[in-house]
Order: structure tokens, then C-alpha cells, then sequence
């Protein structure tokens, strides 16, 4: 037996020419595997779902595959690690609002969801930003009683730290004139003293207990489609931010049923006091190549497009207000003591400097306290630049940053009304916390969802508008793939397995319809994602 296998491995050696058998051949273009020194080849061979090879053109000639795809002078890169964003199932009351341009668009988008549904019936949405809309001004409550006289409407921000209600929707939430201020929110009023419809931070008030749930098959279904739709912006991995310890139970159900065609996802667990994390039963890290538990996520502050982020200094025009601290900051220390001790990875939202420099001390007084090899604490946004010592203390302690440079892009806006001098210029800053010895990774967040919005605006550092916002950030376009691939693979301690398309690390990567390393800075948003590829299977391709 053992002499008729070595007879028939012959055979099938001398019929392929000597070559070895793969599932794919990318060749052609310019593959940049990441590694160190920022490699490039021209052919790359994938079997098993792992990077086989790569090398020159010659090496396609010592394998024959299931599939050869010529690039023709693409750019192929690992797949993009989306390291901060926010994807969940849809009810079916839901507006998408991402992209429209006018309240009149949005007006329409409600009639034609209420000629769906009915009238009487709740009506959901996010996805609108002033910034994007032509009357450069938000949506305000009797802009919606004009679209949903008879239904109620609550209509969230891009970003999701505010939203607005038309009247009925105030109405049926009991919030007027009269509500007082809630605890970590602000309520709004036009000139005149009356409701404008708009909370900032705290605008699920506005339905609590009243919208009637998504059932889990409406949820279900839309949450695989979002999270299949990530494929076709060449994102292969993904970082929820912050589920509860139930809800990691969605994201089980989902992965067992269809894992293999869905990018691979770490999700962050939102602390839910130290008994119910124990509960839990997991910790950071637990899981598979598909699906794993990622860190803890606590809210340090508020966000920006309120704005409600907690800052050092009053923020633009006004005498006193800075923004929310979301917890007093012992109760901030306690929880980032007892997750510390009980062995999670802590990544936790904070926007303002004053919020950093919280969150840095919580974190190094931990990490002093009971040091432990290897945490890899970090923080999402870090859009307000904090002091030089804040800088220094994290680069000692290990603490890194995943970062948002799209922000600099889309929030522009905001900023410019907000922010000023060194807080505007230097917002998001990337450069020179990396000069710090600050370890950091990109992302997207949900404004937009684009990890070549993220490249263009990490290179070119510009607005909307076309303004440069701080050059001195400016990071390469080498540098800036890294962070969205390499360095995101780090964060979730997966370095090892993913990334880079070194020979051994699984065979996730994109082909963009253009080469990012040779394109001129401006044309990187203009730049289309041809195909997807996950575990060497090609789940998407551009028409």
C-alpha cells in the first residue's frame, strides 16, 4: 500500500509539471504584507486558509490552484481590522439615515416608513449629521411633527450620543418644559423656552419603556446582513464596542449559525458590576479565530457631537461647561481596580483630555498596584489632546490608543464650532502620541464606517472641507495601513495569527482597485475595494 501511494503521488507530481497543489494564486500586483520592514511581493499563494507563500512572479509556476486571480497592478493588503465600531440587528420600525443630505430627505424617509408601518407606530433611525445636510443646521422637533403628525419619532445622531423627538414622542415620554435636567444629559430649547426636540447623551428618555422591542428573528436577520455588508468595505475583522454579557449571547447564536462567511469579531462586554461580569463566566481573550471576548468597555465621558466630551478647559464660547464625566471618578478607579484584578482587558471610551488624564491614572495606579505582564489597556477616541505628562504616563505604562482619524474628517464641523487653538488643530491626534512611544490602532466608529476615510484623513489630515487640521499628525500611508491591519491584530492579541500576510498567518486580505502606496494622498477616498478575502475564500467581489 505504502509503495502504490508513493506510485500514484508520483504520477500526480509529473502531471502538474512538479507543482504544488493550492486553493489560491493572487499575482500581479503589489501585495504589501506588513510585516517590519513593510514588504512588498508580486505573487502571493494561499492554502488551508493560510498565506502559503509569497515571493516574485516565478513563484506561481511552482503551484497550480483552484483560482489564479491577476491583479494587474492592484494593491493587495490585509484585510482592515476595524478596531472600534458598532453593528447590531435592525428592528423593523428602524430608518437608516447614513448619507442623506437635506431634512426634507429625512422628512421622506419617516412618510415612507409610516406608509410601511402604519400610523401610530414608533418610528426609529440614526445616521444624520448636520454637517452633511444641505440646511447645515440638525433636524429639530416640528421639522419631524411636519413628516409624523400621529407618530411618535425619535431620530439618532451619527455617532449616538444625541438624538431628537418630535412632539408627540416628548409627549408620550413625559419630557417638557418642565423635566429637569437629567444626570449626564441636556435637554434643549429653542429661544423661546420651548422643547426643540434634542437631548443630548441621555436621549434614550425619549421612548424608554415605550418602543416596542424587535423581535429576536427581525434582530437576527439584519444583524448578519450588517455584519455581511462589512465585507464590501474589505473589513475582515471587527471590534464590537460593548455589548452586555446577555447580548454576547446574540453574537454566539450568529457565529454558530453562519461564522464562516462573516468577518472574524473580538466583542467588548460592558461592565455590569463585579458579580455579574464573574457570572459571565469568560474573560478577555475566550473564544475562537471567529469570535472571541474581547475587553471591558466603560464609558469614561460623553461624546462629541453633543458636545458632551469632558475637557480640560471650557469648551469654545462658552464661561464654564466642559462636558459629562459619565460616573464619579471613584467609582471610575473601583471598576477599573476590580476588572484589573479579575484579569480583563480594559479599552474604555474617552474623548476629552480631562477624561484621558482620568482614565490614564485609574489605569497606571491599577497596573502599579498588581502589575501584570502584557495588559494591553487602551483607550478609543482620544480626540482632545492631553497633556505632555498624560502622553509620558502612558507610554511608560503600556497603555495604548485606538484612534479615529476619520473624526478629523466628518466631526470637522463640530470641531471648528466647538474646539480652538491647539485642541482644533490637534484633534485626533496620531503622530505625536506614536513619537511618545504610544502604541496605536485605527478605526472607524461609525462615522462612517470606512477604513479608506480613515487612510485619507490619517495622511492628508483634512476636513470635509479641504482644511488641514494639524499637518504635524499627519502619518504616512504605510504607517496608517498598519494601524488598520497589524496594529489591530495586537490589540486583541491576535499578532500571532493574523495581520500580516507573512507565510503561516491566516489568508485574510483585500485587493483595492487602485495602489494606495503610489497614488497621490488626495485619490485615497476615492479608492473601491475589489474583493475580500477571508481564510483564502473569496466572500466578496466588486462587480
Amino acid at each position: 500500500m505504502f509503495r502504490q501511494s508513493i506510485f500514484l503521488l508520483a504520477l500526480f507530481v509529473t502531471a502538474c509539471g512538479g507543482q504544488e497543489s493550492a486553493d489560491l494564486i493572487l499575482t500581479g500586483g503589489t501585495i504589501a504584507i506588513v510585516d517590519e520592514a513593510f514588504t512588498t511581493y508580486e505573487t502571493l499563494v494561499v492554502r488551508d486558509g493560510k498565506v502559503l507563500a509569497v515571493g516574485d512572479a516565478s513563484l506561481k509556476g511552482r503551484y497550480t490552484a483552484d483560482r489564479t486571480v491577476e491583479l494587474d497592478g492592484r494593491l493587495v493588503v490585509p484585510g482592515f481590522n476595524d478596531t472600534h465600531t458598532h453593528l447590531s440587528g435592525n428592528a423593523r420600525r428602524y430608518i437608516d439615515l447614513a448619507g442623506v443630505e437635506s431634512i426634507s430627505e429625512i422628512q421622506d424617509l419617516v412618510r415612507a416608513k409610516i406608509a410601511e408601518i402604519g400610523e401610530g407606530e414608533w418610528i426609529t433611525g440614526y445616521g444624520w449629521s448636520e454637517d452633511e445636510l444641505v440646511e447645515q443646521r440638525r433636524p429639530l422637533r416640528y421639522d419631524l411633527d411636519e413628516a409624523a403628525p400621529r407618530n411618535p419619532v425619535i431620530l439618532t445622531r451619527a455617532g449616538g450620543h444625541s438624538g431628537v423627538g418630535n412632539s408627540l414622542a416628548l409627549e408620550l415620554s413625559d419630557v417638557t418644559q418642565n423635566t429637569p435636567q437629567p444626570e449626564g444629559g441636556v435637554i434643549e430649547y429653542y429661544e423661546d423656552g420651548e422643547l426643540n426636540g434634542v437631548i443630548r447623551e441621555t436621549h434614550g428618555m425619549i421612548g424608554a419603556g415605550l418602543i416596542p422591542e424587535a423581535s429576536e428573528e427581525e434582530l437576527h436577520e439584519t444583524h448578519i446582513q450588517v455584519l455581511r455588508d462589512q465585507l464590501a468595505l474589505g473589513i475582515t475583522s471587527v471590534v464590537q464596542a460593548g455589548v452586555s454579557p446577555r447580548g454576547f449571547e446574540r453574537w454566539e447564536r450568529i457565529y454558530e449559525e453562519v461564522g464562516d462567511e462573516l468577518p472574524r469579531a473580538n466583542v467588548q462586554i460592558r461592565w455590569s458590576g463585579a458579580d455579574r461580569m464573574r457570572d459571565f463566566g469568560r474573560i478577555t481573550g475566550d473564544g475562537d479565530e471567529r469570535l472571541r471576548v474581547g475587553a471591558i468597555k466603560v464609558f469614561v465621558d460623553g461624546g462629541f457631537t453633543g458636545p458632551a466630551a469632558y475637557t480640560i478647559e471650557p469648551y469654545r464660547g462658552e464661561t464654564e461647561y466642559r462636558g459629562i464625566l459619565e460616573r464619579p471618578e471613584e467609582e471610575l478607579r473601583t471598576i477599573v481596580k476590580q476588572g484589573h484584578d479579575m484579569g480583563w482587558q480594559l479599552g474604555f471610551h474617552a474623548i476629552g483630555d480631562a477624561a484621558i488624564e482620568i482614565a490614564v491614572n485609574a489605569f497606571v495606579d491599577a497596573i502599579e498596584s498588581n502589575p501584570k505582564d502584557d495588559h494591553r489597556y487602551y483607550l478609543n477616541h482620544f480626540t482632545v489632546p492631553p497633556p505632555v505628562r498624560t502622553l509620558d504616563l502612558m507610554a511608560e505604562h503600556g497603555i495604548a490608543i485606538v484612534q479615529q482619524p476619520n473624526f478629523t474628517y466628518t466631526l470637522e464641523g463640530r470641531y471648528a464650532a466647538n474646539l480652538d487653538g491647539h485642541r482644533l488643530t490637534n484633534n485626533n491626534p496620531v503622530k505625536t502620541p506614536m513619537d511618545h512611544g504610544i502604541f496605536m490602532a485605527l478605526s472607524s466608529d461609525i462615522l462612517p464606517i470606512n477604513p479608506l476615510v480613515g487612510l485619507y484623513a490619517a495622511v492628508t489630515r483634512k476636513g470635509m472641507s479641504g482644511e488641514v487640521y494639524g499637518p504635524d499628525e499627519a502619518i504616512t500611508i504605510e504607517e496608517a495601513i498598519r494601524g488598520y491591519t497589524a496594529n489591530g491584530a495586537w490589540i486583541t492579541f491576535e499578532e500571532g495569527i493574523k495581520g500580516t500576510l507573512e507565510p503561516g498567518m491566516l489568508a485574510d486580505m483585500v485587493v483595492l482597485s487602485d495602489d494606495l502606496l503610489a497614488i497621490e494622498p488626495d485619490d485615497i477616498i476615492d479608492v473601491e475595494i475589489d474583493m475580500t478575502i477571508l481564510g483564502g475564500s473569496v466572500l466578496y467581489e466588486r462587480n
